[in-house]
């Protein structure tokens, strides 16, 4: 298990973009994270006091991004931690389904497995859920750890 200490300490996100509480379980291929929903997130900023129940809807891409934010987790760990210099990469996503929406009060459940790893490159897949119930799938995303000054612009 991550607290939610250690879940800071392995992501570069920070507030409002950190978007994973806890990890309950991560093993040599796998990882079960949770993200509670509430309503103190800036994105209800801009809800009146009289929201109608489909606008406290939390938004799908952040509900992926949760959910990568996960896989990230784990691809860190499976990378043997953030090395010096390594930035990780979010490349594709493929094969994602909604099945229903998450509201505040809900806490979502993401699984993430490493489908493939190639090197410094890796396929996850997995899914959401809230109270067992399915939340979203997610066919394939791909990350890769690539060294960050080799990112940097060219200097002029």
């Amino acid at each position: 298990m991550l607290t939610p200490a250690d879940v800071r300490a392995t992501l570069p996100h920070r507030y409002p973009m950190l978007l994973v509480d806890r990890v309950l379980e991560a093993g040599e291929d796998r990882i079960r994270a949770i993200k509670a929903v509430t309503l103190n997130e800036p994105w209800y900023a801009r809800l009146g006091p009289r929201a109608e129940p489909g606008e406290l809807a939390y938004p799908d891409f952040l509900l992926i991004e949760s959910w990568t934010q996960t896989a990230g987790i784990l691809a860190t760990r499976l990378a043997g931690g953030a090395a010096d210099g390594q930035l990780m990469l979010f490349g594709s996503m493929s094969g994602i389904e909604f099945h229903r929406r998450a509201f505040p009060g809900d806490t979502v459940e993401h699984h993430a497995r490493l489908r493939r790893a190639v090197d410094d490159t890796m396929i996850f897949e997995g899914e959401s859920t809230v109270d067992g119930e399915p939340l979203l799938t997610m066919g394939g995303i791909t990350m890769a750890f690539r060294p960050g000054g080799a990112l940097a612009p060219p200097s002029s």
